[in-house]
């Protein structure tokens, strides 16, 4: 009877111990003052995906440019957005910033696929989660956006 159960105990650690290693293949990420911080010292370009009526709700961060995932006629058109507002600059290092860090992990896979190569998903998002706080809870700054 015990080695069944140090069999399952085994395949437990096993798989406890493995959730850390798929996390880490989302890509890297950085807090809200990280972000925020980077962003203000030139190193880091936000970009705010989450959707005009949230935009309007909680407002903006500083210079972040806004590109609204569900209305960018699917993947390619969102990637296209972001490589004008990079000015085709895939190397530049860029914070993606969503409500809770959730559609900024899959925009981050989806730019990274498309070639660029420095991009961090703001983990926490505006209104935070389970990673952190947020943006807003943090008092960062945001912009008023009433014309989103």
């Amino acid at each position: 009877m015990s080695v069944p159960r140090l069999s399952v105990a085994a395949i437990a650690a096993f798989m406890l111990l493995s959730l850390p290693a798929c996390s880490r293949d989302s890509g890297p990420t950085l807090s809200a003052p990280e972000a925020y911080a980077q962003a203000q010292a030139g190193k880091l370009t936000l970009i705010d995906i989450r959707h005009p009526d949230e935009w309007r709700q909680t407002g903006v961060a500083p210079g972040a440019l806004r590109v609204d995932m569900t209305n960018t006629q699917g993947e390619a058109g969102f990637v296209a957005q972001v490589v004008a507002g990079m000015a085709g600059r895939k190397n530049a290092p860029i914070g993606i910033l969503s409500t809770a860090g959730n559609r900024g992990a899959n925009a981050q896979q989806v730019l990274r696929k498309a070639g660029f190569t420095h991009v961090y998903n703001i983990k926490e998002g505006m209104l935070g989660g389970n990673a952190g706080p947020g943006w807003i809870q943090r008092k960062l700054p945001v912009e008023a956006c009433p014309d989103c």
